[in-house]
């Protein structure tokens, strides 16, 4: 009798094993949302504080401080955390919403007076087409836009820029060190945005996202990190957004936006182009971060004289990297071991250089 009624009882193993089951089907995220975990390590269920294991109070520490990870790695979307942003999902944020108050200050071309604005009438480029003005005004709102960390799509940005280019599966914080090994001044990338605003941010979103100049972008940053020749990446990219902003207020894209009929595709691969370009002068030409205003100040000028020789060459680029073909750039050559990273660089912008100095360097 003693046996059937036995038999007919679980075991405890039986019990045990019914519940691991039954967790077996339930995500992580749950049992921790739920306190699952929680209570399998306290004493209602009839445990005694000094029977749980050291192993046991370790991993209940580790998973505790899951969330405050969470929060330390600024994630900057709550509903989705740790995606991708693409160029196209950030401008549209930048269409729907009101910018009224940025646009108030853009001025969308440069004033001529005199013999310049005679000499520009008569052999200057043509004026953009009036259906255009608008799609160019946004380009010019968005430079006056500044990084908002607590905008989620801002913190998404960021995130994509920096997941790109390190190869990270990570979220980051939106402030700390890891910004300065990418090329900005400081822990904060807000501060070196000054005088390309937000456009500068999207200009780097675009290189990283776009399949055709993905490779291009991871190129240019291991030259940045060279350890002779490293320039600081993001803050030279910030400059060739600078470039690009003069270039349309100076309608010197005008004629290939109404070729295309479009402005910003246009002033994208102006500014892939002109990074290209600055890549290459960079590498062939061995220049270092104590030549990067005047190199900076001599592309300018090349990139608002020929901006179309500056678009084909991007094209043939872009067109043999499709192929297979080597890198212009020839990186896989010229690079040495990876430059340490130095908050002692002394970085020329494009605005820092006075015209005919030939000494001096300042901070952007």
């Amino acid at each position: 009798q003693v046996e059937s009624v036995c038999a007919g009882c679980p075991s405890p193993y039986d019990k045990d094993n019914s519940v691991l089951q039954a967790f077996r089907g339930i995500p992580i995220s749950e049992l921790k949302n739920n306190g699952i975990l929680r209570a399998l390590t306290a004493e209602a269920i009839g445990w005694e504080p000094g029977a749980v294991s050291v192993e046991v109070l370790r991993a209940q520490e580790e998973w505790e401080a899951v969330d405050n990870i969470q929060t330390e790695t600024g994630q900057a979307s709550s509903d989705q955390p740790g995606q991708l942003i693409s160029f196209s999902e950030a401008l549209q944020h930048f269409q729907t919403v009101d910018l009224s108050s940025f646009k108030k200050r853009i001025q969308p071309t440069i004033r001529r007076t005199g013999l310049a604005a005679l000499r520009h009438c008569l052999f200057g480029p043509p004026k953009l087409h009036q259906g255009l003005r608008e799609e160019r005004d946004l380009v010019l709102t968005i430079a006056q836009c500044g990084l908002d960390n607590q905008d989620p799509m801002h913190g998404r940005v960021l995130q994509t820029i920096y997941k790109k280019l390190t190869g990270s599966k990570f979220d980051c914080a939106l402030y700390g060190a890891h910004w300065e090994d990418l090329g900005f001044q400081g822990a904060n990338p807000a501060t070196d945005l000054r005088g390309a605003g937000f456009l500068a941010l999207l200009h780097l979103l675009y290189l990283v996202m776009d399949s055709k100049t993905l490779l291009m972008a991871q190129e240019i940053f291991r030259l940045s990190r060279h350890h002779i020749q490293q320039f600081p990446f993001c803050l030279m990219s910030v400059n060739i957004t600078r470039i690009t902003i003069q270039a349309l207020r100076e309608e010197c894209l005008s004629r290939e936006c109404n070729r295309q009929q479009k402005v910003i595709p246009v002033v994208n691969s102006f500014y892939a182009a002109t990074f290209l370009r600055l890549a290459h002068v960079w590498r062939t030409q061995q220049k270092t971060i104590a030549d990067s205003g005047f190199v900076l100040k001599d592309l300018e000028v090349l990139a608002k004289k020929s901006p179309r020789r500056l678009l084909k060459t991007l094209e043939i680029y872009l067109a043999g990297v499709a192929k297979g073909q080597a890198s212009s750039l020839g990186t896989q050559k010229c690079y040495g071991p990876q430059a340490p990273h130095s908050k002692d660089l002394t970085f020329t912008g494009v605005c820092d250089l006075p015209p005919h100095s030939s000494t001096g360097t300042r901070l952007i």
